[in-house]
């Protein structure tokens, strides 16, 4: 059998030769409802049928990827194994340090960043903004000698609407809750 070189898929650009995770993964998904060309292209939103042809195809050539690194010993565990000995043997500090650097971006752990708005909806962020407004009213921005000459008065949020926000939010917790485990590549 004649050897193959493995298939690198490089962003670009130009669609046709994105990786489309997000788009693999729809296709997996719905591919246990239905094999029908139209009805993938339709679930996927892609616009021809090539794209259906072409996505599937990478997701075959992936398959294909992983299981000849299996047959060939190469594992995760072989990775993980490989990078442990880099932290516990290696001579150098900046080789063990760019180890474990490695390792922790691996897990996610690399960047301690805070989402300055988590969990911040469009209705909180303009009461901060009102909130600020009112400590800038000067006697020309509507308050005179210090006395505020309107009120705006937020209306509260239902609690059907409340409910129906956090369903929603448990909703999408579940949605990627297992992710990590069918994540490719």
């Amino acid at each position: 059998m004649k050897e193959l070189k493995p298939l690198t898929i490089i962003a670009s650009p130009q669609k046709r030769f994105q990786s489309k995770i997000f788009q693999q993964n729809i296709l997996l998904k719905a591919l246990t409802y239905t094999t029908d060309i139209k009805d993938l292209k339709r679930i996927a939103r892609f616009h021809t049928d090539a794209e259906v042809y072409r996505t599937l195809d990478k997701l075959s050539i992936r398959k294909e990827y992983h299981e000849a690194l299996g047959r060939n010993g190469l594992g995760l565990d072989t990775i993980v194994n490989g990078i442990k000995e880099l932290c516990m043997t290696a001579d150098k500090d900046d080789t063990k340090l760019k180890a474990y650097q490695f390792l922790l971006k691996s897990i996610g752990l690399d960047k301690y960043e805070v989402d300055e708005t988590p969990g911040k909806n469009w209705e909180e962020l303009l009461l901060k903004i009102d909130a600020e407004e009112q400590k800038k009213l000067t006697p020309s921005a509507g308050a005179i000698d210090g006395k505020v000459l309107y009120e705006v008065k937020i209306p509260e949020v239902p609690p059907d609407v409340l409910e129906r926000r956090e369903r929603d939010k448990e909703i999408n917790e579940s949605l990627y809750e297992g992710r990590g485990a069918n994540k490719p590549g």
